[in-house]
């Protein structure tokens, strides 16, 4: 018999567990559990966030926010999508939604596997919609933005 302490959602079971060398080419097989709960160690709860602080609306704008997308924006028909390349995570968008782009212009860092990548635009034109945002994880082929 071998002892162990598993935990199941939050609480723990001390396990018995006798093992046997079956018929089955030598595949240790377990016929037999004993489960009695064992204690819970005290569980500290996480400090709580601090509350988001609205911005006033005295504060002047700056600089021109990124449009923020929501997956949700259409994408007019005719419209060229540029797709992921590969799987990861958007570090910025460099562009907004009705920004005219020039050929090579860097449209969006993504980073994937700790390289920061520029996706730039393959020709002119104008950013029409924008599928993703700084923080969002895409997969291959997952639609960044369309152009026109």
């Amino acid at each position: 018999m071998r002892k162990f302490i598993i935990t199941v959602n939050g609480k723990s079971y001390e396990v018995e567990v006798e093992e046997v060398m079956g018929q089955m080419g030598g595949v240790a097989t377990v016929p037999y559990v004993q489960a009695a709960p064992v204690s819970p160690a005290p569980v500290q709860a996480a400090p709580a966030a601090p509350a988001p602080q609205p911005q006033s609306a005295a504060a002047p704008a700056t600089e021109k926010a990124p449009a923020q997308a929501t997956g949700s924006q259409p994408i007019p028909s005719g419209a060229e999508v540029i797709k992921a390349p590969m799987p990861g995570t958007i570090l910025d968008v460099r562009v907004n939604v009705g920004d005219e782009i020039k050929k090579g212009q860097v449209l969006l860092i993504l980073e994937a596997m700790k390289m920061e990548n520029e996706i730039m635009a393959p020709r002119d034109g104008k950013v029409v919609s924008i599928q993703v945002s700084k923080g969002s994880s895409v997969n291959v082929d997952d639609v960044m933005l369309a152009i026109q």
